[in-house]
Formats: structure tokens, C-alpha cells, sequence
């Protein structure tokens, strides 16, 4: 009898297997070659391998790193690196599963993803894949696949151009030409500061022309007269004595010591 359970017991072990999905993942029982419309939560599951696998299916973000050729408005073919961020949304992995198989990323992503990115770029110059334009180019590619992977359960999170290569011949152009704009930018800022210290310059100047004007106004023949009437009165105080010499007009004093 005890034999019997035994032999009972082995079959059984040999009948049943275990599979654990991980957190990330989801698992989708396929038996008998049909795919169950339930896909399975992280945890620890049984099943029959000879009728039943589990397959695994990650939906956390996953990242494809690709080094495509594509071309640019000009007709260039650039040498890029690109980085591919996307995710799946758990309910969508058995219908996935069914229609496109465990190579989703072969099948459907990468084709995608070549033919959104030529279409994209084609639309701009080289030059702009190195400029403020990257990021444009970025989304315009992402939303591309969107259209496209979006209602099948793909979620395209970001598509990040890593590096650009360009021709030898057209980098040292656009270095040159950054090169120029940076020296323009640098005359510009010389030219105003002169233009700003002219304009001081001009501002000091009509400021002493003014002054002396004023002060030339004020100073009238009758005033200087009076002043210098007042000036002899404050010396004639003095118990100094004093010479005064007079052409007929004006007055000179020589002071002398006693």
C-alpha cells in the first residue's frame, strides 16, 4: 500500500509543475495551444505540463536600444543611436500573445519604430538633429508609433535620440558656422557696450555745456561790477595797507604789509 501512494505521489510530481511570475510581469496560460483571456498576477502557480505552459510577459518599461541609418531633408543618411521606452498594458497581453506571438518586439515595435523615424526625419535638415530641433524630432517620432502600436496595448513612453553621426564634412560646417554666430554674438555685445559708453559720454558733455551756460547767464556784467564793489569793501576793512590801481574801469588791489 505504502508503495502504491508512493508511485501515486511521483506520478503526480511528475504530472504538476510550478511557474512563479515575478513582479513586472504577468503570465498567460496557453493550453492545449489556446490562449487563456485571463492573464495571471504575480505569484507562485501550478499547472500540467503536458497540456498547459505559462508564459511570462514583462509590463514594466522596457527599453531597445537600436542604431538605425535614416535620412534627412537634404538626402543625407545619418547614423543615429535611438533608445525605444515602452510598456504593455497588463489586460492587452493575452490578445497580444494570441495575434502577434511572444516577438512582439521584432514583429511589430522595430518596423514600426524604422518606418515612423524615416518619415520623421526626412522632414528635417542634419543639422537640426543637433540643434533644439532633436527634441521635436523625438516626438514626432514617438507619436507616430503611437498612432500605430497604441490601440494594439503598446504604451510608447519616450524615443530618445542618444548620439547622431554625421558626415566629417557637414559637422566641420556646422562647427564653423556655430563658431561664426558665437563671434557675431560677441561683436554685438562689443558694439553696444560702446554704443552705451558714446551715449554716457554724450549725456557728461551736454551736461557741462549746460552748466556752463547757466553759469555764464547768471554772471552778468552788473553782477561781477557789484560782486567786486563788495569785495573792495570787505578789504578796505582790513588795518593792512593797500594800493588801488585804476585804469578807468576796473579796479586792481596790491596789498602791502606795514
Amino acid at each position: 500500500m505504502k508503495i502504491q501512494i508512493k508511485i501515486f505521489a511521483l506520478a503526480m510530481a511528475i504530472c504538476t509543475s510550478c511557474a512563479v511570475v515575478q513582479q513586472g510581469e504577468v503570465g498567460i496560460k496557453r493550453r492545449f495551444g489556446k490562449i487563456a483571456p485571463i492573464s495571471l498576477e504575480a505569484g507562485l502557480y501550478s499547472f500540467n505540463p503536458f497540456t498547459t505552459t505559462i508564459i511570462t510577459t514583462p509590463i514594466r518599461t522596457v527599453n531597445i536600444e537600436v542604431s538605425p541609418a535614416l535620412p534627412s531633408k537634404e538626402g543625407l543618411t545619418i547614423r543615429t543611436e535611438i533608445s525605444i521606452l515602452y510598456s504593455i498594458r497588463p489586460e492587452a497581453v493575452p490578445k497580444i500573445i494570441e495575434e502577434i506571438g511572444t516577438f512582439y518586439e521584432r514583429t511589430v515595435i522595430l518596423p514600426v519604430f524604422r518606418s515612423a523615424a524615416a518619415d520623421v526625419t526626412a522632414n528635417f535638415m542634419a543639422k537640426d538633429m543637433h540643434s533644439g530641433q532633436r527634441f521635436i524630432i523625438e516626438e514626432r517620432i514617438k507619436n507616430r508609433m503611437d498612432e500605430v502600436l497604441g490601440p494594439r496595448g503598446f504604451i510608447i513612453e519616450q524615443v530618445l535620440l542618444k548620439s547622431i553621426d554625421l558626415p566629417a564634412e557637414l559637422s566641420r560646417a556646422i562647427e564653423r558656422k556655430l563658431k561664426a554666430e558665437q563671434e557675431s554674438q560677441e561683436m554685438e555685445f562689443i558694439l553696444e557696450r560702446e554704443k552705451q559708453e558714446a551715449e554716457r559720454r554724450r549725456i557728461e558733455a551736454e551736461g557741462n555745456r549746460d552748466a556752463q551756460k547757466i553759469l555764464s547767464e547768471g554772471l552778468n556784467r552788473e553782477i561781477i561790477e557789484l560782486r567786486s564793489i563788495e569785495a573792495f569793501k570787505e578789504l578796505s576793512k582790513s588795518p593792512n595797507s593797500k594800493i588801488i590801481v585804476v585804469d578807468g574801469s576796473t579796479p586792481f588791489l596790491i596789498n602791502t604789509k606795514e
